[in-house]
């Protein structure tokens, strides 16, 4: 259990949020203006859908109760955007086999990260499959825009970024998100109260 709970504090808004601006950082000190914009729009439309999803279970119940989906799993979207993103990035200099293998091994740890969201009881399957996947989308998207470009050379920058990110996550500040999100959207839909999976298996009132 410790295993997966340190597996999921790494896949966190305070930690992949990080190195999501870590990687902005770097994209502009190499001066990839289009990267820039590319990498903040994908990971921006990722990071939407995620909210988008959570609003509408919490606010107006819309989710999908026959697989459990109450909105797409936001550390596993994040992780799986993020870290084969760095992977390549840091990588990028080198040979085609370890650029294949840091974005290879960005991907192995983007599932484990998803995979402990079930295992501590925070997510369904199928939001955590499905979070992973469109992360993935997401990092494939960048991947592919990112390898036609011919002058990404600064991966060690990119390893100082991120490596004391990674050091300090087990002692990282949980952000509220969650609770953000929840009040967001009872705000919107002028509940009192969320909707919860609960209210999938209340019994309804009988019609006469």
């Amino acid at each position: 259990m410790i295993w997966w709970h340190w597996l999921s504090v790494i896949g966190s808004l305070a930690v992949t949020g990080p190195i999501g601006v870590a990687i902005v950082l770097w994209l502009l000190a190499g001066k990839s203006w289009r990267l820039t914009a590319i990498w903040l729009a994908l990971f921006g439309v990722g990071m939407a859908l995620v909210v988008i999803t959570k609003m509408a279970f919490v606010g107006w119940g819309i989710g999908v109760q026959s697989v459990d989906f109450a909105g797409f799993s936001g550390h596993a979207m994040r992780a799986a955007a993020v870290y084969p993103v760095a992977g390549f990035l840091i990588t990028r200099s080198s040979p085609l086999w370890a650029r294949r293998l840091g974005t290879l091994a960005g991907v192995v740890l983007a599932v484990l990260i998803s995979i402990s969201r079930v295992y501590v009881l925070a997510h369904s399957r199928s939001e955590a499959i499905t979070g992973c996947l469109l992360g993935l989308v997401v990092a494939a998207a960048f991947i592919w825009y990112a390898s036609g470009e011919g002058h990404l050379a600064m991966s060690r920058v990119l390893v100082v970024l991120c490596l004391p990110i990674l050091l300090l996550a087990p002692h990282a500040e949980p952000i509220p998100a969650e609770l953000w999100i929840t009040k967001a959207a009872l705000y919107l839909s002028g509940r009192d109260q969320p909707f919860t999976r609960a209210s999938w298996h209340a019994p309804r009132p009988q019609l006469r």
